[in-house]
């Protein structure tokens, strides 16, 4: 048995040997497969970029912390140009009272920065939301003579910044301003209002910073929807200029025009048809009869008090300006076209007044200063002579009667009832000269329109209507 021990430790050494040469063959053939792989790759694949690198921060990328972004781009060179371009949204409001306007935008920026210029093969721009705005320079452009202005933040800050890899940069931001406009209401509500919203750099003068609109009237659009109840939208235009402050210097500023024309159908409605039905309603009262008092003086004082409101109303919803405006013209003189009819009337009641005490007045002074005579004719009757126009001439003619006493008009009845006497009749003549009946006659003949009441009614009736369309007219050409 010893013999055939070493034999077999022989045999059992070169199974063992081969296995492990066989073995490692396999181990070199997989790993030259692999290897060969990575080769034949490593020829065809480009550079990474990194910009799709997730491990590559933002601050790394740009080199924010490499850089002062306090200072402008180019500090000590030349003015950084800085295009601007606006696309207005809505145009939400606009306040007389306040003499502003409300209008949401959007803000766009254009610069170049090259301090955050960076390596990209695929990608032509990054985009980044407000958190880095506060890491980088930005334009600090506000606006001119506004009121309030914020941000929109809903749900998140409203603000775009795309960086290109060259060091262009775009900043765009959703912003709600109200600005100031000053209206001019001498032809309101037939006027029309330009109103403007201006751009400018705070800090920055027109050495260090050039504000320009970036493509210029196309710089400006607006959203064909955006209506208002009062006003047409008739023009957007931009211009620009510069503006001087003597503590700072010159500054670009950059300006946003509209025109707005007012719609005049809201306030015929409202304001023009009321105060005109209440003038011609006025004009009922020269109809009624003069003697109707209540009536009168009724309709007179409603339609002052009428006018009076609509005039209140107006003016509420208006700006206390120092300066007379086209509405005020048109119902202040309604105004006194309706408080004329109510002195009509009071002149005519008065008129009236005075004409009955005077007939009075004249009956008595004719009955204790007449001449009595008596004739024989068959009746007894009275005549009275109150306008006095007998000459001494006609007086004479009558010497051949026979005077009589004058006699009351209460024994008159007495009178008739005795029958002896004789039937007579009395006539109270009033002696003037002619010189005086003459002018008399000039008197009467001037004042009888103002004596009789009913022709004052009856010239009111066309004077009134007559005068108010006239008026109208020269309004309407006027401010139409």
């Amino acid at each position: 048995m010893p013999f055939m021990t070493k034999p077999l430790f022989f045999l059992l050494c070169l199974v063992v040997t081969g296995e492990c040469r066989r073995h490692g063959h396999r181990v070199r053939r997989w790993t030259g497969t692999v290897e060969s792989q990575n080769h034949g790759t490593s020829l065809t694949k480009k550079p990474p970029d990194v910009t799709k690198s997730r491990k590559t921060k933002t601050e790394h990328l740009l080199k924010v912390d490499d850089h002062d972004f306090t200072m402008r781009p180019a500090f000590g060179g030349p003015a950084i140009p800085v295009g601007v371009d606006v696309q207005v949204e809505s145009l939400d409001s606009i306040s007389e009272v306040d003499m502003d306007f409300t209008m949401t935008l959007y803000l766009r920026h254009y610069w170049k920065d090259e301090r955050l210029s960076f390596r990209s093969s695929t990608n032509k721009s990054m985009t980044f939301d407000g958190r880095l705005v506060k890491k980088i320079w930005v334009p600090d452009v506000f606006f001119v003579h506004s009121k309030r202005s914020f941000i929109h933040d809903t749900t998140t800050d409203n603000i775009m910044l795309r960086v290109f890899p060259d060091g262009h940069v775009l900043y765009s931001l959703r912003v709600t301003v109200t600005a100031a406009c000053n209206m001019d209401f001498s032809r309101f509500p037939l006027d029309t209002q330009t109103c403007t919203l201006e751009l400018e750099s705070y800090a920055y003068t027109d050495e260090d910073l050039m504000l320009y609109w970036k493509s210029g009237d196309e710089s400006l659009s607006i959203d064909d929807r955006i209506s208002l109840s009062q006003f047409l939208i008739q023009k957007f235009h931009t211009t620009s200029r510069l503006a001087f402050y003597s503590s700072t210097g010159w500054y670009n500023r950059l300006y946003i025009n509209f025109t707005l024309r007012r719609h005049i159908f809201f306030f015929l409605l409202q304001t023009y048809f009321p105060a005109t039905l209440m003038v011609m309603l006025s004009w009922v009262s020269f109809w009624i009869d003069r003697r109707a008092v209540p009536a009168r003086v009724s309709l007179g004082i409603t339609t002052v008090l009428t006018m009076s409101t609509i005039i209140t109303g107006v003016n509420a919803s208006m700006p206390r300006v120092s300066y007379i405006k086209a509405v005020d013209i048109y119902l202040w003189v309604s105004f006194v076209f309706v408080f004329l009819s109510v002195l009509e009337y009071a002149a005519v009641n008065y008129l009236s007044t005075v004409h009955d005490r005077r007939e009075r007045k004249m009956r008595e002074r004719a009955r204790s200063q007449s001449l009595p005579c008596t004739c024989g004719i068959s009746q007894t009757r009275t005549m009275t002579m109150l306008d006095g126009t007998y000459s001494e001439a006609d007086t004479n003619s009558l010497a051949g009667y026979t005077e009589d006493p004058v006699v009351p008009e209460e024994e008159q009845e007495e009178l008739h009832e005795v029958p002896e006497k004789p039937e007579h009749m009395v006539v109270h003549l009033s002696v003037s000269s002619e010189s005086t009946t003459t002018k008399k006659k000039k008197t009467i003949r001037a004042l009888n329109i103002i004596q009789n009441t009913h022709a004052i009614d009856k010239y009111s009736r066309m004077i009134f209507p007559g005068s108010y369309i006239f008026f109208n007219l020269i309004y309407w050409s006027v401010y139409c």
